[in-house]
């Protein structure tokens, strides 16, 4: 029944049944008769609205149905309106239950514009919306598609990972081991003919290597699990000790002299300890502890309790290794010494007044050596020298350039047949471009830089002063002798004589490194948000939880 009919007839019906009257008076009569007649049939027709259409009714003497001459059909409308939102109001309730969509809120749209539900397809006003207005309320909106370019979501997604609470955990026992493992690798490839020419087996340099990373690796698991007041404790026995066998190591009779330089000690066998070495990890762990003490005590406002007794001991240190000649050992302490300072906030003139004094220290001592004087002069050098002195620098950037982009092959490279020296421990980083090519060389060096970022991130989120002042120690120490070693192969620095951590070969320089990656370890999973998701992640809890869940189900419920 259209709707436009129908609103007239409610208005008007009386007074255009009243101007029919007065033209046609012969006939108000019949019309009233109808009129009753067709209001008492029409009473039982809306209990039956499932029965069919209700056929309109004639006036008489016409042709031709008249909606408006009755008041009945007024009734009638307003009753099948009634019965047509009612029946709209649970075709939308229901269909909403079960399949939300825009499809339901376009209808409730048009309900709440004064449309019939269900009707709406047959009054004149939708016919009037037109097929797109109709198509977008039947059929459900297409998803907006997200913002931004794909690279702009794939950083976030990345940033996501990287703010998750066991990032820097994983990255420092995935990094760490990725580096000792290729490192063991390469020393193999890279030692196999200096062992033989000291009538040695090829594996010689390796087996030594890999004993002392698996003694490395018992070392790095025993210190993540320690808690940080255990690391504290053992702060001082560590200085001492380490101390006192750097003084041995001057001993005559005792310390033992390796290519100019004395800071060896004899253990038994084939197996020599280098004190040194220890003596990084000491300082660290004791500066550490004392800086976070006078931070407890407030103390640090004053450049007296800053400076002593870090600097003094630290100095103490740097002389006995002075002692022995290792001038690559002192830069990477005095590195650690800087690096503890600026973590306590010291001031930028006490910081370059200690920096100025530690320069001059150490221009005087290569002032006064001729091999040293030599190292600093084949900075950047590409020719050998008149009597060979840049030798070990220019052939360690022969290497490099050799080695393409992806290298020679795994043990195919040709500097290390007696034109490179120390190819398996300072210049191992050249063998590596030789024969890995730059995609080698490109991969160690992203292999620190994560080690290295992830901890700056554990000593930035801890609260502990001394989980913050040793893991920026450890990160200092890391990252200050990879620069070092890699800076001499590229012949951007002078050649130091240092190892590169992790990778060289060397026993005395994996132990103490090793240990000190598990200090990382501890503290990133001491952070109370590892905490608890290591704790979700144990087989245990996540047993006795489902256990938990099993006994509060319902007995009727499987």
């Amino acid at each position: 029944m259209p709707a436009d009919d129908i609103e007239p007839a409610t208005a008007h019906s009386g007074r255009w049944a009243s101007a029919r009257a007065a033209e046609r008076p012969d006939t108000v009569g019949d019309e009233t008769a109808s009129a009753h007649g067709t209001a008492s049939t029409a009473d039982p027709v809306p209990s039956g609205l499932t029965n069919g259409p209700v056929a309109p009714p004639q006036v008489a003497g016409t042709g031709s149905p008249s909606l408006t001459s009755t008041p009945g059909l007024a009734a009638l409308a307003r009753s099948l309106r009634e019965r047509a939102h009612a029946l709209g109001d649970g075709l939308c309730a229901a269909a909403g239950a079960l399949v939300p969509s825009p499809a339901i809120a376009g209808i409730a749209q048009d309900r709440g514009a004064g449309m019939i539900p269900g009707l709406a397809l047959r009054s004149g006003t939708a016919s009037s919306r037109g097929p797109a207005a109709r198509s977008r309320t039947r059929q459900p909106s297409a998803p907006r598609p997200p913002r931004g370019s794909g690279a702009r979501r794939l950083y976030e997604r990345v940033r996501r990972a990287w703010d998750r609470p066991l990032t820097a955990y994983y990255v420092i026992l995935g990094s760490s081991l990725l580096i000792t493992v290729l490192g063991l690798v390469m020393v193999f490839s890279a030692s196999m003919i200096t062992a033989l020419t000291y009538d040695l087996p090829a594996s010689y340099f390796f087996r030594k290597q890999f004993l002392a990373a698996a003694i490395g690796t018992g070392l790095l698991l025993f210190a993540s699990r320690m808690p940080s007041r255990l690391h504290r404790a053992l702060a001082y026995p560590l200085l001492v000790g380490a101390v006192f066998l750097m003084v041995l190591v001057q001993i005559p009779g005792i310390g033992q002299s390796v290519k100019g330089n004395q800071n060896w000690l004899s253990i038994g066998g084939p197996f020599q300890l280098q004190p040194s070495e220890f003596g990084k990890l000491a300082l660290i762990l004791w500066g550490a502890d004392l800086l976070a003490r006078k931070q407890d005590k407030r103390l640090l406002n004053q450049w007296k309790h800053m400076l002593v007794p870090l600097v003094p001991v630290a100095f103490m240190l740097l002389g006995l290794i002075m002692l022995g000649g290792d001038m690559g050992t002192s830069i990477i302490l005095t590195a650690i010494l800087f690096g503890l300072l600026w973590l306590a906030g010291a001031p930028t003139r006490l910081f370059a007044g200690v920096l100025g004094i530690a320069a001059f220290v150490g221009f005087m001592f290569i002032k006064t050596s001729k091999n040293r004087m030599a190292r600093l002069e084949c900075i950047g050098a590409n020719d050998l020298g008149p009597a060979g002195e840049c030798w070990q620098a220019v052939h360690g950037i022969y290497a490099l350039a050799s080695g393409g982009w992806f290298g020679s092959g795994l043990g195919a490279g040709m500097e290390k047949w007696g034109q490179l020296p120390e190819a398996h421990t300072d210049f191992i980083f050249a063998i590596t471009g030789e024969e890995l090519g730059l995609a080698g060389t490109l991969s160690v060096l992203a292999l620190f830089a994560a080690l290295g970022y992830a901890g700056i991130r554990v000593a930035g989120r801890t609260e502990d002063p001394f989980v913050r002042y040793a893991a920026g120690g450890v990160t200092t120490w890391i990252m200050a002798q990879a620069m070092v070693n890699i800076g001499a192969v590229l012949g951007l620095l002078p050649i130091a004589g240092v190892p590169l951590p992790l990778f060289s070969y060397g026993g005395s320089a994996l132990l103490p490194s090793m240990f000190a990656i598990g200090l990382l370890i501890a503290f990133a999973r001491e952070d109370p948000a590892a905490k608890a998701a290591l704790a979700v992640r144990r087989p245990g809890v996540r047993w006795k939880t489902m256990r938990r869940r099993v006994k509060k189900r319902p007995s009727g419920e499987r």
